[in-house]
C-alpha cells in the first residue's frame, strides 16, 4: 500500500500542512503559472518599459499570488468544515484553482451553506485588507502593480465563485435552498448542476458571441480563458447532476434487498453436503472457516459440473471461489453506509450474514452497481449464448 507521502508526490508537490490540513501543489499548476507568465509578462512590459525581462518575473509573482488567494479560498473552507467536525483529507491546487477534499461527513443545507461560502468570503476579506493598503500606502512601481493584481484577483474570485452554480461555492446556495424546499439532497445537487451548465452557456454568450455578433472577435487569451473555465465548469456541472441522479437512488442500495438466497456451510463439507443445503443447487453456498467467517462462495453453475458418483467424496473447497478478506456484510446495512463500507472490500461479491453472524444472502457487487445507475454492467449485458 503506497504511503501518503508517496500518495502526495504523484499528485503533486507536497507544501506541508496548515491546520493539521496536507497541502499540495499539483503538476498542472505549472501549466497555468506558465500560461500566466507567456500572457502577461509581455503586457506588463509594455506597460512599463523600464522592467525589461523583469517583468517576466513580475508575471510570476502573479501566479504566485493567484496560488495564494486560492489557497486562502481552501482553508476557509477546511477551517470552517472543522468547526462542524467535517476532517479535511487535503487541499490541492490545480490548473483549475484549487479544490479541497473532505473525508465523510453527514452536511445539512445550512452547514454545508456555510462550509461554501467561506471560500469567497475569505477572498473579499482579503481583497478589502489589500484595497486598505493601497489607500493608506499608495504603493508605486512593481509593488503597485502587485498590490493591485492582488485586489482584483481575490475580487474576481470572490464574485465568481458565489455565482450560482455547482461547482462553484454559489452552487451550494442553489443546493441548499432546493434541499431545504423539497427534503431531497439529490435534488438540490442536481439543480445546482444545471444552474453550473447555465453560467457556462452565459459566460460563452458574453465573452465569445457577442463580440463576434458585434463584428469583432474574441481576443485570443481571453478566448483561451473563457474555453478552459467553460470547460472545468461543464465538467464539474455535468458530474454534480450524475452525482445527484446516484443519490436519488441510494435508498434502494440495502444489503438485505439486493442479496440473493444463499446458505452457509462449514467449509469441511463435501459437494453432496454443499447440494443438500443448497437444496439441490439452486442457491449459492458460502463456506466458512473455522471461525465461522464467510471465506468462499459456491456457485450453483460449479456445483452442477460434478459428477453425482464422485460429489461425496469431492471436497467443497476443490470448486470453491474466495472472498475477498472481510468480503461480508450485516444484512441491515443500507445507503451510503454500505457504499462506502464495499469500498472498501476486495472482491465483487460478498456475503450477508444476520444479527447471529448466519450467512443468510450473497450480495453482488453487480446487484449494487445495477441499482445505483440503472443500468447493468456491460459484461452482464451480452447477448445470450455469447462466451466470454
Amino acid at each position: 500500500m503506497p504511503t501518503e507521502t508517496g500518495s502526495s508526490r504523484r499528485e503533486g508537490i507536497p507544501l506541508g500542512r496548515i491546520a493539521g490540513v496536507p497541502v499540495i501543489l499539483a503538476y498542472s499548476w505549472f501549466i497555468i503559472a506558465a500560461f500566466t507568465v507567456v500572457a502577461y509578462g509581455p503586457i506588463l512590459q509594455i506597460n512599463d518599459p523600464s522592467l525589461g525581462v523583469a517583468a517576466y518575473y513580475v508575471a510570476f509573482a502573479y501566479a504566485l499570488l493567484l496560488a495564494l488567494s486560492v489557497l486562502v479560498h481552501e482553508l476557509a473552507h477546511a477551517l470552517t468544515a472543522k468547526m462542524y467536525g467535517w476532517p479535511s483529507e487535503k487541499i490541492v491546487l490545480n490548473l483549475w484553482g484549487g479544490h479541497t477534499q473532505f473525508e465523510s461527513f453527514t452536511a445539512t443545507p445550512g452547514r454545508s451553506l456555510v462550509v461554501a461560502l467561506a471560500g469567497p468570503a475569505a477572498n473579499f476579506v482579503l481583497a478589502g485588507a489589500t484595497w486598505l493598503v493601497i489607500s493608506a500606502a499608495s504603493p508605486t512601481g512593481v509593488a503597485d502593480t502587485l498590490t493591485n493584481i492582488f485586489f482584483w484577483a481575490n475580487l474576481v474570485i470572490g464574485i465568481f465563485n458565489v455565482l450560482p452554480g455547482l461547482p462553484l461555492d454559489g452552487g451550494r446556495l442553489v443546493e441548499s435552498a432546493v434541499w431545504k424546499a423539497t427534503g431531497s439532497h439529490a435534488k438540490g445537487t442536481i439543480a445546482a448542476g444545471w444552474g453550473g451548465r447555465i453560467i457556462v452557456a452565459a459566460l460563452v454568450l458574453w465573452f465569445v458571441v457577442r463580440p463576434l455578433l458585434a463584428g469583432g472577435r474574441p481576443d485570443t487569451s481571453m478566448l483561451l480563458i473563457t474555453v478552459l473555465v467553460c470547460g472545468f465548469l461543464w465538467m464539474g456541472a455535468s458530474a454534480s447532476i450524475q452525482q445527484g441522479r446516484l443519490r436519488s437512488r441510494l435508498h434502494l442500495v440495502s444489503a438485505a434487498a439486493l442479496a440473493e438466497p444463499a446458505v452457509g456451510i462449514a467449509e469441511t463439507a463435501t459437494v453432496a453436503e454443499v447440494l443438500q443445503a443448497a437444496a439441490g443447487g439452486g442457491a449459492a453456498v458460502v463456506l466458512c472457516g473455522p471461525d465461522g467467517r464467510p471465506a468462499s462462495v459456491v456457485e450453483a453453475s460449479a456445483l452442477a459440473a460434478v459428477p453425482a458418483p464422485v460429489a461425496a467424496a469431492t471436497p467443497a473447497t476443490a470448486v470453491a471461489r474466495a472472498l475477498g478478506a472481510g468480503a461480508y456484510v450485516p444484512e441491515w446495512a443500507k445507503g451510503q453506509e454500505l457504499l462506502q463500507y464495499l469500498s472498501q472490500l476486495e472482491g465483487q461479491d460478498y456475503a450477508v450474514i444476520d444479527h447471529n453472524g448466519r450467512v443468510t444472502g450473497l450480495l453482488r457487487q453487480s446487484a449494487v452497481v445495477t441499482v445505483i445507475t440503472g443500468k447493468a454492467p456491460r459484461e452482464n449485458r451480452r447477448p445470450q449464448g455469447q462466451n466470454r
